[in-house]
């Protein structure tokens, strides 16, 4: 077990080691599953040292009173857009540095070994792609790709940051802590003087390839899903409360075709009341331990 002290662990909620009955139960459930539906959320990504929003003591939520940005504010103002952009801008080189941890590994390596039918992430941090999982839907997207509102063009963001280097060669921003998607705090004085590129086609506004608060996933994705889920014979839920509907949708869908739920998530979570079974762990201690 990493020690609580480790930097990474900073917003990993406080658990108890695995319980050994504990693993025992998901190692049944694993050996059971051929065709094991995985959905996976922020509290997968926190032991790589990205906050969640909703964790008892260390979620966004629970330490400051910043809320994400909102689809509608985003598209109407250009000034919502410009603060966006700066804290985006400034917390980037961070958050693109972020690296998978052993639960993103594990899960690659049961997709390597035909026990992971499908794998579907709440999370826009690309660290399951990072880590090689290929049978995969982002279900809100990642903030590693960029796309004009207007034309449809995508760039990387890493693309992006050179852009705003280049039209901000002299501003600089000290950032005050940092959120779930990348973001940082910065105060309205700071962000007054930052230029935001347009699209270099059109001359569109720019949003990250995310679905941001008040947005919904398209549904030709949900359809996609519900094809892959309807292929399973079982799912397992790690590091997620479920308390987005966009994902909670799947478990009520599961739920309904009387497929056995597994829930590994530290704090409980939409789906207790009616899942086979539920493991208060770290993702990254307990599944190392699953053969």
């Amino acid at each position: 077990s990493v020690s609580r002290t480790s930097p990474h662990l900073t917003f990993v909620p406080a658990c108890l080691p695995p319980d050994p009955v504990e693993v025992e139960g998901l190692q049944h459930f694993v050996s059971n599953a051929k065709k094991l539906f995985v959905m996976t959320g922020a509290g997968i990504s926190t032991e790589s040292g990205i906050p969640d929003y909703r964790s008892e003591g260390v979620g966004l939520y629970t330490r400051t009173n910043r809320r994400p940005i909102q689809h509608v504010e985003f598209i109407r103002s250009a000034s919502v857009r410009q603060r966006y952009w700066a804290r985006n801008f400034v917390g980037w080189p961070q958050f693109s540095s972020h690296q998978p941890n052993t639960a993103h590994l594990v899960l690659r390596d049961w997709e390597k070994l035909g026990k992971l039918h499908w794998l579907v992430t709440q999370n826009v941090d690309a660290l399951h792609t990072k880590a090689g999982s290929q049978r995969m839907t982002e279900l809100h997207g990642c903030m590693h790709r960029v796309f004009c509102l207007g034309c449809g063009d995508q760039i990387l963001r890493s693309e992006l940051q050179k852009h705003f280097e280049a039209l901000n060669p002299t501003w600089k921003a000290e950032a005050f802590g940092v959120a779930p998607d990348g973001d940082v705090f910065l105060t309205d004085e700071q962000v007054c003087d930052f230029q935001v590129p347009a699209c270099h086609k059109c001359g569109g506004i720019l949003k990250p390839d995310v679905t941001f608060f008040g947005d919904t996933v398209s549904r030709e994705k949900v359809n996609f899903v519900h094809e892959r889920l309807a292929e399973s014979d079982s799912m397992l839920v790690a590091g997620s409360s479920m308390q987005v509907y966009s994902g909670y949708r799947f478990a009520l869908a599961a739920r309904e075709k009387h497929l056995p739920i597994a829930i590994l998530n530290i704090g409980p979570t939409r789906l207790d009341h009616f899942a086979s079974l539920k493991l208060n762990s770290r993702c990254g201690e307990l599944l190392p331990l699953i053969v």
